[in-house]
């Protein structure tokens, strides 16, 4: 696989915005070929008996029961709200 070059390392800073000095230029260079190499390591290994996975740790979801359960009646809801009107809250307007 071929190697990424400052052309192309000034031309991603271009698109990501990103203002660099040639000396930053020259070291991203060599970082990003290091990483490539090492993403190119990763293909070379066997995982034909490896489980796919999208967490390392066997995580599930804790749900509680949906269960009915007493819930305040509207007056009690409604009890200490300064204003109300109709069985609901009255509020100010915000809008004209």
């Amino acid at each position: 696989m071929e190697k990424i070059t400052k052309e192309q390392v000034k031309e991603m800073a271009h698109i990501a915005r990103i203002a660099v000095t040639d000396d930053e230029i020259s070291s991203f260079e060599v970082f990003l070929n290091d990483m490539r190499a090492y993403a190119e390591q990763l293909h070379e290994v066997d995982t034909t008996d490896v489980k796919p996975t999208t967490h390392v740790m066997d995580l599930t979801n804790v749900m509680r029961k949906d269960e009915a359960v007493e819930r305040l009646t509207q007056e009690e809801a409604l009890k200490n709200a300064p204003s109300h009107q109709e069985g609901q809250f009255k509020v100010p307007s915000i809008l004209e």
